[in-house]
């Protein structure tokens, strides 16, 4: 299957004391930029995370935010933080040691400290536990949204691939009758030039400007690589700097295709070669 850097997914899982939501999101980028944003109690977990998600993803600006809205009922089950309670005590006779005047901390006070109340699940192992679950779901409908996308690049691919093709077919009958119409004017004015009847030496003229006109080559390596695009994308897999290589490609041979050309029919299919080789390298750059 062919991905998109473009997707987006979210997951909640409910709890006893709250509910936990993790939402991703990517645009395309030439490098993995992986962002996490997630409350520090989860931090402990960030190194997990980001493997999961780097299996899934090897390109792409992508976003990671987990949120845990806990329920006032829960604080009921909440228990203080031992440790940070001895530590608030501590510090607070320390101060007052110095500053006699100071206002102790009153029991709000302390209740509202940052961390004071310790959630039983926010502890647990059971948060752990559910926040991977969580994960993994996101990242199964993250998977399918991209998927989806790159399903849709790759039809459109093959739609411009196909008119490309049809384009280098309809002009290829064009080219001898061009060269031979440039030829007959080659020869009309090489006799004049020169005032004789020379044969061999207006042959020998019109052979090298016939060389320098003929778009053989290029028509040919413009099929071979349209055919190179398609074996890319009928495999699947991490394609998008591949594909953007072969853009690379067609665009130079179309670019000595127009610049080759003594005919309006052969410019004119040059020049939309480049516009469909243009559509594809816009769409090429959402591709993984």
């Amino acid at each position: 299957m062919i991905y998109s850097m473009t997707g987006f997914a979210v997951a909640t899982a409910e709890l006893d004391t709250g509910s936990i939501s993790l939402e991703l999101r990517s645009v395309n980028s030439r490098y993995l930029d992986l962002q996490i944003r997630m409350p520090d109690e989860l931090r402990a977990l960030e190194p997990s995370l980001r493997e999961a998600i780097s299996v899934q993803m090897t390109r792409g600006k992508t976003e990671c935010r987990i949120s845990f809205n806990a329920r006032t009922a829960s604080t009921g089950n909440a228990q203080l933080n031992p440790a940070l309670l001895q530590q608030l005590a501590k510090w607070n006779d320390e101060i007052r040691r110095t500053m006699p005047d100071a206002q102790t901390l009153s029991v709000i006070d302390v209740l509202r400290w940052n961390g004071m109340l310790e959630s039983a699940t926010l502890v647990a192992d059971g948060l752990q536990t559910t926040l991977l679950q969580v994960l993994q779901q996101a990242l199964a409908d993250f998977s399918a949204a991209r998927g989806r996308e790159g399903e849709k690049l790759k039809n459109f691919l093959l739609q411009r691939v196909a008119q490309i093709e049809a384009l280098r077919i309809s002009v290829a009958p064009h080219i001898p009758a061009a060269i031979a119409n440039q030829e007959e004017k080659m020869r009309a004015r090489l006799r004049e030039a020169l005032g004789s009847d020379d044969d061999e030496r207006v042959r020998q003229e019109i052979t090298l400007y016939a060389s320098k006109i003929d778009v053989d080559e290029e028509l040919s390596r413009l099929h071979s690589h349209l055919t190179e695009i398609q074996r890319i994308l009928a495999k699947g897999g991490t394609v998008g700097k591949r594909l953007d290589f072969l853009m690379q490609e067609l665009n130079r041979e179309a670019n000595t295709l127009g610049s080759k050309s003594v005919d309006a029919e052969v410019s004119r299919t040059a020049m939309e070669i480049k516009i469909l080789i243009e559509q594809m390298r816009e769409q090429i750059q959402n591709l993984e």
